[in-house]
């Protein structure tokens, strides 16, 4: 049966180059951005096979320009490498890149843009993200559920503190992953996800399943010929995932409702989900939300605030440990600020402003997302190129991030030039204002999850620097290899593995 799926995929790549071919070739009366060379039936598919496409496109545009047309297959996208640029379509043009690509894959997963991240923008989205902002991860709804994220920490703390006492190594990719799961799970939900038979867990799995899926090359995103054919089986799986996952969350939205008929909801909101539902619930809501929406924005929790997060400490640690001078002044700095026998929290962060300035250090030439994308609602210009609707726009964060007209020498870890340098001050915030640090976005449709993660990011690192020395397997002047895996989301290539030792022992705190 799979051969028989990889003739007819052969077929129909065939039948629609001809169709390319022309798209390629027939002159354009539009004056679009430079592009490389295409090949008739795959376009430049062929110069991902090498480096991820973040790299790739970086040293396409050192080539051809900060703005520049790639081909997919049959789908032209645009890809950013300047702020400059990014600036016209986050700020001057914001209003016609309001809405973001989709693909099989996210449609499964959200819910066909049920939920935010991808919902189109309108009625529906405003609403959503004025709530979002206003109720469900505002400022007072994080500081009551700022125990939950303690707890977890605490937890992971604990953990580290027992891998010490018997010199065992930790596999800190994995624990990172377990404990923003384990946060964003109990504030989403109210359940922890450290065990294999909990619904959370299993919630777990199944989103971690539907991104696997959502990373697969599928033909019928980039071949419209191949859109009405499930030719891999994608569609087939995706189903099966999507599925599952409703189901279970079916499940736990019914015990959510249960509860809170049982409690009559004297007891206020006690997670993300049980705001979700008062509002589900509400009859003079502005606008009525349904089930699908409520787990979808649950979906974007659990997608969103995970791996990136896990996967900043990763980084952030593994700079520290090859830049252990950076990692001793960092340390100084919580000794002096917060007591020796005192765990770091989340109130303690704003007098912190070195450890901020590595977490920023760490998203400029690691940004967990190298990518926003953004898809044209309508023909514009942007830096002088034509760009028609429904064109889909992929800003490389990555490349701003080490592009030398915005660092001085942009590929050291400098930390210091949040603080010290008058060029690139603390006035460069992680929240895209200035547009050459972007790891959350920019505009209207940046994360709106954007101070949970920096929370969380913030709290974890500086308690492995006050607490703990880290060595790597290999001892001695070892440095941690920084090689870039092939996710999409920007991990490690490999799993940052470390032996714990301890320097103080604050725990009786916990």
């Amino acid at each position: 049966m799979e051969i028989i799926q990889e003739y007819i995929a052969i077929f129909l790549i065939l039948l629609s180059s001809t169709i390319l071919v022309k798209s390629i070739f027939t002159k354009s009366k539009l004056h679009l951005p430079p592009s490389p060379l295409a090949l008739p039936i795959i376009g430049h598919f062929h110069l991902l096979l090498k480096q991820p496409l973040h790299r790739v496109t970086h040293n396409l545009s050192n080539r051809y320009g900060p703005i520049i047309q790639i081909y997919l297959g049959s789908t032209p996208m645009i890809f950013v490498s300047s702020s400059e640029i990014a600036k016209q379509i986050f700020k001057t043009n914001e209003s016609l890149f309001w809405n973001r690509p989709s693909n099989m894959a996210i449609n499964y997963l959200t819910y066909n843009s049920s939920d935010l991240a991808f919902a189109p923008y309108g009625t529906y989205w405003k609403f959503m993200k004025k709530l979002c902002m206003s109720e469900l991860l505002n400022g007072k709804m994080l500081d009551q559920l700022f125990p939950i994220r303690q707890e977890e920490i605490n937890r992971f703390l604990q953990m580290i503190i027992q891998k010490s006492e018997v010199n065992e190594s930790v596999n800190l990719t994995d624990e990172f992953l377990k404990l923003t799961n384990s946060i964003v799970m109990k504030m989403a939900i109210g359940k922890s996800c450290f065990k294999e038979d909990d619904e959370a867990y299993k919630v777990t799995e199944r989103v971690r399943e539907s991104a696997m899926l959502s990373g697969m090359f599928n033909l019928a995103d980039y071949f419209w010929f191949c859109k009405r054919f499930d030719v891999q089986g994608i569609k087939k799986r995706l189903k099966d995932v999507h599925d599952r996952f409703d189901t279970m969350m079916e499940t736990i939205v019914k015990e959510h409702e249960d509860c809170r008929s049982k409690s009559k909801r004297e007891e206020g909101v006690k997670d993300v989900l049980d705001a979700l539902l008062s509002i589900y619930e509400d009859p003079s809501s502005e606008l009525k939300i349904t089930r699908d929406n409520i787990k979808a924005f649950l979906v974007d929790m659990f997608t969103g605030g995970t791996d990136t997060t896990a996967v900043t400490l990763e980084w952030s640690l593994a700079e520290l440990i090859n830049h252990p001078t950076v990692m001793e002044k960092a340390r100084k700095e919580i000794e002096r600020m917060i007591r020796k026998d005192k765990i770091v929290t989340e109130s303690d962060i704003s007098y912190l402003p070195y450890l901020q300035a590595i977490v920023k250090e760490t998203l400029r030439l690691h940004p967990p997302s190298p990518f926003i994308l953004r898809e044209s609602t309508e023909n514009c210009v942007i830096s002088g190129y034509d760009i028609p609707t429904k064109t889909r726009i992929f800003t490389n964060v990555w490349a701003i991030g080490r592009d030398p007209r915005n660092w001085d020498n942009p590929l050291e870890f400098k930390p210091e030039r949040f603080i010290n340098d008058e060029k690139e001050s603390n006035v460069v915030e992680v929240r895209g204002q200035h547009y050459k640090l972007l790891p959350f976005g920019s505009g209207r449709r940046m994360c709106p999850g954007t101070s949970l993660a920096l929370n969380v990011a913030h709290t974890t690192l500086a308690n492995m620097i006050h607490c703990f020395e880290w060595k790597i397997e290999n001892g001695g002047n070892a440095c941690v290899d920084m090689k870039e895996g092939p996710s999409f989301i920007l991990s490690r290539a490999q799993p940052l593995i470390c032996f714990p030792i301890s320097r103080l022992v604050p725990f009786h705190y916990i």
